[in-house]
């Protein structure tokens, strides 16, 4: 049998990431067997879905690498297999005409709740002769066995057993002949050859009942993956109140495709010990036998160590291709400046996020209007400005702008002044960044160009006289 997994989002909002959690695990479970993995776009619910939705889940996918090799396939365009299949449930007598009214069933659950009974559908109109009453528009009901039960092996959680009178008849098109949820997602599955559903647990409850659709229809039921939900860092249920929950956000705010996909990876799934896995080492180890059955905790200091990572070992390329939308959101002018793969080479190590690494790497590219003032007060005395007179008259002579030479003029300027390395250093990383905080001083001043750094030098010095004034 070929794998064949799916990723089935309701397009009502953007790709979060418990929804890119379950397309990564779908997407790799298929890569690891060699086998398909389709995008459906479950869109029936007009009211709701709209063409933004699905722009923001193909845009979170395609950031995230996670290809299909169907679809996207729209449950919109699907309404007359839908209604043909539920014709053939209504022609064998798994399904039936129900003309509850609104206020019938209102009745109904307020009385099963005054019992303390669950609230469900009493089954009246499944195999009466009553006739139908005036001007109500039907529902289509699946006609649920009334005996025995569903049982399937659940490939994250195991034997799973669920009664059939538990179970009582759902809708499955309603009064307007729009088809529910649990039919489409089944004739779906069904068409589409869907060998493995990996989806979230919320889901279990509908299993039981879309197997017995299957069954009626004479189907196989494909094998269930029921992956636990992903909680904030307080224990509770994941929302808007714990940061950031978009795919998209979590771009924006300057985490890399590949830390988000190793961090989710790693959100209730585990290999030994492991925590950094590369693309081809998720394909290659993954496995639903790993998944965890516990639900798993959103943590934020582990997703930055993940990311800094990242940004460390990413050929600088790479992480220049990611930087370029941050550079552009900051409106960061890097023509006139160092290649951004060299500033990257010389800043990875300082910066968690890339929003803080373009925001963090700006003197490089555009002059500052104001210098630290805590530093200032700190390494700007009275004899600073003969220091940084001393250092620009070596830096001006250098015809070899390198690490090397850079580093010798500060070395010959600080035995000159017999000073040590804190006398001067500080002061020029400031003068020339405006800040006390850059990368070593000859990568730094490379970096800035000579013509620059002499520029910032010489405002540095006439900076600390007119504060001696």
């Amino acid at each position: 049998m070929k794998v064949r997994t799916r990723f089935a989002p309701s397009p009502t909002g953007y790709l979060h990431i418990g929804g890119a959690r379950t397309a990564l695990f779908s997407w790799l479970y298929a890569r690891k067997m060699g086998g398909e993995f389709v995008l459906r776009i479950e869109d029936t619910d007009r009211e709701r879905s709209t063409q933004a939705s699905v722009d923001a889940i193909l845009e979170g996918m395609a950031w995230m690498g996670l290809d299909h090799d169907e679809g996207p396939i729209y449950q919109t365009d699907r309404f007359e297999r839908y209604k043909e299949v539920i014709q053939q449930l209504m022609d064998s007598g798994h399904a039936y005409y129900c003309y509850c009214s609104k206020e019938e069933l209102d009745e109904l659950r307020a009385a099963q709740m005054q019992r303390k009974e669950k609230p469900r559908y009493d089954g009246r109109w499944r195999d009466s002769d009553a006739t139908p009453p005036e001007g109500v528009e039907p529902v289509i009901r699946f006609k649920n066995p009334l005996d025995g039960a569903v049982e399937f092996d659940d490939l994250v959680r195991g034997k799973i057993t669920v009664r059939n009178a538990e179970l009582d008849d759902l809708i499955i098109a309603r009064s307007d002949g729009t088809p529910t949820y649990n039919m489409t997602v089944v004739v779906d599955d069904i068409d589409m050859e869907i060998s493995h559903v990996i989806r979230g647990d919320d889901h279990i409850n509908n299993t039981p009942r879309q197997i017995n659709i299957m069954r009626a229809l004479g189907y196989d039921t494909p094998q269930f993956a029921h992956v636990p939900m992903i909680l904030g860092p307080d224990g509770q249920r994941l929302s808007k109140r714990h940061g950031a929950v978009s795919v998209m956000q979590y771009r924006d705010e300057g985490y890399t495709a590949e830390a988000l996909m190793n961090y989710l990876v790693r959100l209730g799934w585990s290999h030994g010990d492991q925590e950094i896995f590369s693309r081809d080492e998720m394909v290659e180890l993954f496995s639903l036998e790993g998944i965890n059955r516990a639900p798993s905790a959103i943590n934020q200091d582990k997703l930055f160590w993940i990311n800094q990572h990242y940004i460390k070992s990413l050929p600088p390329a790479e992480v220049v291709a990611q930087l370029e939308w941050h550079v552009a959101n900051q409106q960061l002018d890097t023509r006139s400046g160092p290649e951004l793969a060299d500033v990257v080479s010389a800043q990875c190590e300082r910066f968690k996020t890339l929003h803080d690494l373009v925001a963090g790497s700006r003197y490089f590219y555009e002059d500052f209007t104001d210098y630290d003032e805590k530093s200032v007060k700190k390494q700007f005395k009275s004899a600073t400005a003969d220091y940084l007179r001393a250092a620009r008259s070596g830096l001006e002579a250098l015809t070899d702008w390198s690490d090397e030479a850079i580093h010798g003029v500060i070395e010959q300027t600080c035995e000159q002044l017999e000073v040590k390395l804190g006398k001067l250093g500080p002061a020029l990383r400031i003068a020339t960044t405006g800040g006390s905080s850059s990368p070593s001083l000859e990568i730094t001043l490379r970096l800035l160009g000579q013509e620059r750094t002499l520029s910032r030098i010489e405002r540095a010095i006439e900076f600390i006289a007119a504060r001696q004034v």
